[in-house]
């Protein structure tokens, strides 16, 4: 199968950043929310970051107009066509679904369908959409047009050649490809919880506040300290993520989700996107 159209759904921060990196590489690019105001704040947003890299000459004004003309954006789900999909919306998997069903519907059995969560189960959502061989995760971290590293997440389903694609593709996109196999947490997000997990212990335990860990852990290398981090990701996300693999991993006591960053997110203090986190924005 010739790619040729992608399309992304979802148009928050992970969503518009993923269509930006798919429309500079090449590939006719539709964006698709249901909230016409997410889709006019992640064309400003895209836009705005590709007139950034003009004026620090990493592209060039020709190349950004290009990239521009090969975005759509669309509310309707019937205009959803395309040859791969890549999900980027909320981490419920009845949501996925119901995404994915709809769409298989209007697209062909060939279409492939990607998912960017960053912990749930592949292999279940596979299993309950036709042609599940089809049905891969990759996963992009944030922000997508800087990070390099893409999760290629095989299921048992999938054929070499649907995986051997998606490699190809990710390339394309001027991406790593790491392909793994559908696990808890996959290898980034399961390697990552105790970094987030353990600094969380310390400010629990009075040992250290945010920014003294923050601080210390920059200091070693790191080029964001864990609460400077999740602000980033986003806390709702990272909690969500956090309680994801500790459930799938059978509750081990070393992966708890923290008590502090629960009150977080039912205080909506979420980080950078909501303009407070454990930092104020």
């Amino acid at each position: 199968m010739t790619i040729q159209t992608i399309c992304v759904c979802g148009a928050g921060t992970m969503g518009s950043g993923i269509a930006q990196v798919a429309a500079t590489a090449g590939f006719t690019t539709l964006l698709y929310d249901v909230n016409a105001d997410m889709l006019q704040k992640a064309k400003a947003g895209i836009e705005g970051s590709l007139q950034k890299l003009v004026s620090k000459e990493k592209i060039t004004p020709d190349q950004q107009q290009q990239t521009i003309g090969r975005l759509r954006y669309i509310t309707d789900i019937n205009q959803c066509i395309a040859e791969v999909f890549i999900e980027a919306i909320v981490e419920k998997m009845e949501v996925k679904l119901s995404l994915f069903n709809q769409l298989a519907g209007i697209n062909t059995p060939e279409t492939i369908f990607a998912s960017n969560t960053s912990s749930l189960s592949i292999t279940r959502l596979a299993a309950q959409i036709s042609h599940p061989e089809r049905v891969v995760g990759l996963h992009f971290f944030n922000p997508a047009p800087l990070m390099k590293l893409v999760e290629v997440v095989k299921t048992e389903f999938n054929t070499t050649a649907t995986i051997t694609q998606m490699e190809a593709l990710v390339n394309t996109m001027q991406k790593t490809p790491v392909v793994c196999k559908d696990s808890p947490g996959f290898i980034v997000n399961r390697v990552a919880r105790p970094y987030y997990i353990e600094a969380l212990r310390l400010a629990e335990e009075g040992l250290a506040d945010f920014a003294q860990i923050d601080e210390l852990m920059e200091s070693t290398g790191f080029k964001m300290g864990p609460f400077a981090l999740m602000d980033l990701i986003g806390n709702d996300i990272n909690y969500a993520v956090s309680c994801s693999v500790y459930e799938q991993l059978q509750q081990p006591e070393r992966l708890k989700p923290s008590y502090i960053q629960e009150e977080k997110v039912k205080k909506g203090e979420l980080g950078r996107k909501s303009g407070k986190g454990y930092y104020n924005y």
